[in-house]
């Protein structure tokens, strides 16, 4: 319908035929209900507001992103159906809006809208809004794991570097205490005693040194896993017993809830028994005190295998969630902040995902989602009816 269609209608409303008007209106009601399914059909949200910013139509994507009840929507304040919304200042004649914003109902989403205004043709005026909106989760995700594939890539080139420069010099120091060890052969036995001893242990050092230095180079440095068919609980409870003269000693209790017929799965128990160990390690930690217990549970189902590691602890404080796998970030006086981001990396290249839910005073919960492998194809049970849509 063309614009200003309604206007001329209406300015000679009182000359119209009432079959013509019928069919005016029976054309009006038509374009109506084909809008509202194109607007029905967009996978963005929609709202249209009137220059209250009380909402006159709202499509199903925007319901379900704000968790709003279309029933109950029409004719309400955006601010009221969308809380922290300040109309306001956001409401500017003539001038369209872009803005982001977090949302926590019904889902935790990070979203974009953009608002534009309505306006008539003469003068102008605003007479209404429309509101777009797009969820940027996903984009956003994609976004955090690129920055941390590029962290975790500077980070491996550093390493490498302060190994060289460190190896170095290792490697120098090495020679010469072997060179000490032959001129101290030429000493007499009383003179030379005191001085081996010094000796072996400045050698013992280096030795640790290096093998620090190994481990850390093993941890960071990009591996691929060297798959094999492996019993997943059988590496937990390796990783336990490796364990159980500190958890024995700090007086902790272990619970072990694993299914019996936990399957088989293709994947590297070694780098696992190394995952198994931080986590544990980090669980015990956070255990002060008394009556510490660690629970740890493994099922599965047809899709996906979880492991689970469960303190009563200290737990995290919320502003330190969102910093939990950043290098260097770390709340013991002895860490690295390496731990989480080695076994974050690990189990995303077997596919899978790490997941932690924590709360202060009550503990903390890390959950590891790895899939069981591809999957056959499955047909569909043909419909009981089908509806034509002409």
């Amino acid at each position: 319908m063309k614009p200003g269609f309604l206007d001329k209608l209406l300015a000679r409303i009182d000359r119209i035929d009432p079959a013509e008007a019928r069919q005016l209106l029976d054309r009006l009601v038509r374009e109506k209900g084909f809008l509202e399914q194109v607007f029905e059909a967009l996978h963005e949200g929609m709202i249209v507001l009137d220059e209250d910013g009380e909402i006159s139509f709202i499509n199903a994507a925007a319901c379900r992103l704000f968790g709003i009840d279309v029933e109950q929507a029409a004719g309400m304040p955006l601010s009221v159906c969308v809380p922290g919304l300040d109309w306001k200042s956001l409401a500017k004649p003539g001038t369209a809006v872009s803005r982001d914003l977090e949302t926590f109902y019904p889902e935790n989403r990070f979203l974009n809208f953009y608002l534009s205004p309505i306006q008539s043709g003469e003068g102008e005026k605003t007479v209404g809004w429309v509101m777009l909106i797009r969820d940027l989760t996903t984009t956003r995700q994609e976004a955090e794991q690129t920055l941390e594939s590029e962290r975790l890539n500077a980070l491996t080139l550093l390493a490498a570097g302060v190994a060289h420069e460190i190896g170095n010099p290792l490697n120098s120091l090495d020679i010469h205490l072997q060179l000490m060890a032959r001129k101290l052969k030429k000493l007499p036995p009383g003179d030379r005693a005191p001085l081996e001893e010094n000796l072996n242990t400045a050698r013992s050092e280096i030795k640790r040194l290096d093998t620090i230095l190994r481990q850390f180079l093993q941890a960071i440095r990009p591996t691929t896993p060297h798959r094999e068919r492996c019993d997943l609980t059988q590496v937990l409870r390796d990783a336990v017993k490796l364990l159980e003269p500190e958890l024995e000693s700090r007086h902790i209790t272990v619970e072990l809830d694993m299914d019996e017929d936990f399957p088989a799965m293709e994947l590297d128990a070694g780098q696992f028994q190394q995952v198994f160990y931080n986590l544990l390690r980090n669980a015990y930690q956070a255990l002060a005190g008394k009556d510490g217990i660690i629970r740890i549970a493994a099922h599965a189902n047809e899709f996906e295998a979880t492991l689970s590691i469960e303190d009563n602890g200290s737990g995290i404080p919320p502003e330190q969630m969102g910093s939990l796998f950043e290098p260097y970030r770390t709340t013991k006086q002895s860490g690295t902040g390496l731990g989480l981001l080695i076994v974050r990396r690990v189990v995303r290249e077997h596919g899978g995902e790490i997941e932690i839910q924590s709360e202060p005073g009550a503990g903390t919960r890390i959950l590891i989602h790895l899939p069981r492998g591809p999957k056959p194809v499955r047909l569909l049970e043909q419909p009981v009816s089908i509806i034509d849509i002409d």
